[in-house]
């Protein structure tokens, strides 16, 4: 069934009670997985993400294992990113194989944008592998995945140059409507995502450098810049939730040590 957007302007209000500049609930964990290196879980609405990060360690190169790989060389480390989705975690219960093309493109996202922000010439001639288990899809599935990443290596405590955040921006008019009142949206949801044209953005840190721009839909160029901007800002309100989540993390460690 269509998404009815016409009382978005009278309610200000979405389908799920947000404004259109709120996040929806994030919830995030550091070391869930204690045999790996480096892990977290990470929940943006309703979609569900684990991360565990392997390395540095001598090995795997050039994607080995249907993964996707960025930087590399004998200078810098290799970023090796695997994305298994589970069949039961959307409404088609699908099961994607490794040579789906669109977990094919987030691998390669996600290493790209890691290989730039990790010290990989710290650790030359090795591999860092990052993988992600989608558990739930409603929305945002790539900046989950970006989040969750940046998580998992900071609990395996590689070096980076600031966090990697990320999050959606959409319009509440389609390409086809050439509405040029159209409102801007923060964090879209799943059934948002089917109907509304919208960008995925990943900033390093709560400034304005932008790592990751993705954007799959058709939109009027008139709208562009004020999606970027939303979701710019958006970036900025997960920072602070992630840092809390990091902040925290320590102060246990901290206690633990000293008790």
């Amino acid at each position: 069934m269509p998404l009815d957007t016409s009382t978005y302007s009278l309610a200000l209000l979405r389908l799920d009670g947000r404004r259109w500049n709120e996040l929806r609930r994030m919830h995030a964990q550091i070391s869930t997985q204690a045999a790996a290196d480096g892990s977290s879980y990470l929940e943006m609405g309703n979609t569900k993400v684990i991360c565990t990060v392997a390395g540095p360690s001598e090995g795997r190169r050039g994607g080995a294992g249907g993964g996707a790989g960025g930087g590399g060389g004998d200078t810098n480390a290799s970023v090796q990113v695997e994305i298994g989705i589970a069949g039961f975690s959307g409404v088609e219960r699908k099961r994607r194989g490794r040579g789906d093309k669109r977990t094919s493109e987030m691998q390669m996202t996600i290493a790209n944008a890691f290989s730039n922000a990790l010290f990989t010439h710290l650790y030359p001639h090795s591999t860092i592998l990052i993988t992600l288990h989608v558990l739930s899809q409603d929305g945002s599935l790539l900046a989950a995945c970006l989040n969750a990443a940046t998580l998992a290596l900071i609990d395996a405590g590689i070096p980076m140059s600031d966090y990697i955040v990320a999050c959606t921006s959409g319009s509440t008019s389609s390409n086809s409507s050439n509405d040029e009142a159209a409102d801007p949206l923060l964090d879209l949801n799943g059934l948002e995502e089917q109907e509304l044209p919208f960008l995925t953005v990943g900033t390093l840190g709560a400034g304005e450098k932008v790592s990751v721009l993705i954007m799959e839909s058709r939109v009027q160029v008139e709208r562009v810049e004020g999606l970027l901007a939303v979701g710019v800002d958006g970036c900025k309100q997960v920072k602070e939730i992630l840092d809390q989540v990091v902040r925290r993390h320590g102060k246990k460690i901290l206690d633990s040590i000293i008790t």
